[in-house]
């Protein structure tokens, strides 16, 4: 299969694996999500291997499933990305940093100046991944008695990006003369004040900031319901997609890049990057044995809970070896319960078991030698369905070092990955462009 493109490479870190079985794997950091040391040698690592970025996410309740299964879990406790990522940015040169904030229970102002600050700080390698929060524990540490309605955090994010792109606007890039014979700092007509006043948000600004190095941090989304698509369509350039299979993955790829056409966006200017496991071995049975004796590191309350939590409701009455009954429509990510739902009718499954796949990873899995995981990557690529791969590790660090040692040299084998970083910012790196201020036009 010959092809010009190449693959894009993140690494979805929360901030380290996201399977719940990952700290207890043998030879695992059971400490990671909560170790600077061990996240630090991690995000080099990806540098090593020439990852595009590091794409940290967050969650902002901890209080989301019964004690039976959140004693289990390593997520508990975890940096605050935008602490987080400014520390990594120091101790790295060419890997971007994306972290997650969300429209729901965030400001405008604060957004904008914390990915603002995390930009310059990093010479251009920031990015920031517009959530509206699905989970409705989080409302409860927000002052809020009940989740803010599915449409209603959608339409609120749409403003909000909005008005964070203003905000970041607010200077022109050459506003600050620093002129010291005359004593003055910066050019007052090159300062633009927002006073936006709308539906759910009213700033006045401007930001304390200079101009982001980027224009505008990298906008990345990962909604997948048809309001999420629409977002994406409008605003975002990179997409962290769900999809599992390659037919599925092709029809959200044209999709969301036909939305962009008809609003007169370049489709190159959108990357979407699905969430793809990956768990290598010098054979697949030795692979397959990996996911094997990960998987068995499970228990069933940290499955059944997690299933809760993808369906928006609870799932630990249910027959374990029944099939799924009807599950009835939430507030929660309605993209992930129909999803969900779909599958277990599709693949006939007992609530045991698609609660088995849901609690280690449910998503896209690419399992096997390093030949044969560039053998789907290419497949994707070529065929449409993805831009590259947001990677997640089975267990940590020895899933990482595996890959960036033998799957990346067979990627770049084949001219499908880069042999160096093309710039200095994400941007560069990304293949997308600087965005002008519109506010004042280059001239």
């Amino acid at each position: 299969m010959a092809t010009s493109r190449q693959l894009r490479l993140g690494a979805f870190m929360r901030p380290v694996s996201i399977h719940p079985g990952a700290w207890r794997y043998p030879g695992a950091w059971p400490d990671a999500n909560f170790n600077f040391g061990h996240i630090k040698r991690l995000a080099q690592t990806l540098e090593r291997g020439k990852f595009d970025a590091f794409f940290m996410a967050d969650h902002l309740a901890v209080l989301n499933m019964p004690t039976a299964a959140l004693k289990r879990s390593h997520t508990v406790t975890s940096f605050e990305p935008l602490t987080l990522l400014p520390a990594l940015a120091v101790v790295t040169e060419r890997l971007g940093l994306v972290a997650t904030a969300s429209t729901t229970f965030d400001l405008p102002y604060h957004i904008a100046r914390r990915f603002a600050s995390l930009d310059h700080i990093s010479g251009g390698r920031a990015g920031w991944n517009v959530v509206t929060t699905s989970n409705p524990d989080s409302a409860l540490n927000f002052g809020l008695e009940e989740h803010v309605e599915h449409g209603e955090r959608y339409h609120r994010a749409r403003e909000f990006i909005d008005v964070v792109t203003g905000l970041w606007d607010s200077w022109a890039d050459d506003a600050f003369v620093r002129d010291v014979a005359s004593g003055v700092y910066f050019d007052p007509a090159k300062l633009h004040v927002l006073d936006h006043k709308g539906e759910h948000l009213s700033v006045r600004g401007p930001l304390n900031i200079a101009r982001p190095i980027q224009g505008w941090p990298v906008i990345v989304q990962a909604g997948a319901s048809e309001s999420g698509r629409q977002l994406a369509a409008e605003t975002a350039e990179v997409v962290f997609a769900s999809q599992r299979r390659l037919d599925e993955a092709q029809r959200f790829y044209a999709d969301v890049k036909g939305r962009m056409v008809k609003l007169g966006r370049d489709p190159d200017h959108l990357k979407i990057l699905p969430g793809c496991f990956v768990i290598v071995g010098d054979s697949l049975d030795e692979a397959q044995a990996k996911k094997a004796r990960l998987e068995d590191l499970v228990h069933y309350d940290t499955s059944i809970a997690s299933l809760s939590i993808a369906l928006g409701t609870d799932a630990s009455g249910f027959d374990p070896d029944g099939p799924l009954p009807e599950i009835p429509d939430s507030n929660a990510s309605k993209s992930s319960r129909d999803r969900l739902v779909e599958r277990a009718k599709r693949d006939h499954l007992t609530v045991r078991q698609l609660a088995k796949q849901v609690g280690g990873f449910g998503g896209l899995e690419m399992i096997g030698t390093p030949k044969m995981i560039a053998d789907q990557m290419e497949e994707w690529l070529v065929g449409n369905a993805s831009d590259g791969f947001n990677i997640m590790f089975p267990f940590l660090p020895a899933g990482l070092d595996e890959f960036v040692d033998r799957v990346v040299p067979e990627l770049q084998r084949r001219g499908l990955f880069r042999h160096e970083y093309e710039g200095a910012t994400l941007r560069e790196n990304l293949g997308l462009p600087r965005p002008p201020n519109q506010f004042f036009p280059a001239r």
